[in-house]
């Protein structure tokens, strides 16, 4: 880490929380750090997890990291994709409310949840929303896709809008405003971003009907998160400066811009993708402590909200 503030679990993630632990299947919980995570959940009281992987690996890493097995679950599974199989379709089951991935490659499990019998399909595309916070601002900035759409086509950034909605609502914000990002704020055909952000603006906007959220675009950075930067440059519409959710147009730039938010400013990113049956929990071994705790709790919201 670059910057010296240490990492903070946002405290809205883990308030306002009711009823019980929501079962999550952890598909791949054969190492400790896997289980140093699910501990973490398990004593905040998000979780009531459901283990799949190899039964042995699974005892070792629970006595390396002092985890019981009270309100645990095993399932034995020897393979990625045996797992994979097997903890989607606990979820598909009705079973968990939530899928953490584990020790297990990404794109085995987005492989299985795909499965037309027993994947977790609901309609939309799959797409990474990543949950940054800043230690000490109240603030969040919602920002999609840096993990699993590379170059989106228009479909996919319709379903990164609506997926990043739901799950802005799931964190009490009411009307989120939506920012299509670009580098100019004026449609440039020379800017293939600047054209696919106004597409999908004018795309939602065609009914003429409330959506229930702003959105607009294109969008330079700056202009879409400053109110200053909006001013000077005389963007003037609901959504400038004040964007809660920023769309890419490529999975480089949201990734470059969540781990620039990490690195220099201490951001946690609690990050999950959605548009599945029930929110999954991704995240990696470089992650700090903290961050998938956040994505831990924050796929529970999303969880509580998705049940009604």
């Amino acid at each position: 880490m670059l910057s010296t503030i240490p990492y903070e679990v946002p405290p809205s993630l883990l308030s306002g929380l009711s009823g019980d632990p929501t079962p999550t299947v952890v598909v791949g919980a054969n190492t400790a750090i896997v289980l140093e995570s699910v501990k973490a959940a398990v004593d905040a009281g998000l979780i009531k997890p459901i283990l799949v992987g190899e039964p042995d690996l699974i005892n070792k890493a629970a006595t390396e990291v002092g985890f019981g097995f009270e309100n645990a679950h095993v399932v034995p599974a020897f393979s990625e994709e045996e797992t994979a199989q097997k903890g989607v379709k606990i979820a598909s089951d009705g079973e968990a409310g939530i899928v953490m991935k584990g020790h297990i490659h990404t794109d085995v499990l987005i492989r299985a949840a795909l499965s037309k019998t027993d994947g977790l399909r609901c309609g939309r595309r799959f797409t990474h929303v990543s949950h940054l916070t800043i230690p000490g601002d109240p603030k969040v900035l919602i920002l999609t896709d840096p993990a699993v759409n590379v170059l989106p086509d228009a479909p996919t950034r319709m379903d990164m809008v609506r997926n990043s909605v739901d799950l802005a609502r799931a964190i009490g914000i009411a009307r989120p405003k939506v920012a299509m990002l670009s580098a100019v704020e004026i449609v440039n055909p020379g800017m293939p971003s600047s054209v696919a952000a106004k597409e999908t603006v004018d795309a939602f906007n065609a009914s003429g009907e409330d959506q229930g959220f702003d959105i607009a675009g294109p969008f330079a950075f700056d202009n879409a998160i400053s109110p200053e930067a909006a001013r000077i440059k005389g963007v003037n519409n609901p959504v400038a400066g004040q964007a809660d959710i920023i769309v890419s147009p490529n999975i480089e730039t949201a990734n470059a811009i969540g781990r620039i938010m990490v690195n220099f400013m201490s951001a946690v990113l609690a990050g999950v993708v959605m548009g599945a049956k029930v929110p999954f929990v991704l995240t990696s071994r470089a992650d700090p402590a903290e961050a998938r705790l956040a994505s831990i709790a924050l796929a529970r919201k999303i969880s509580e909200y998705q049940a009604g």
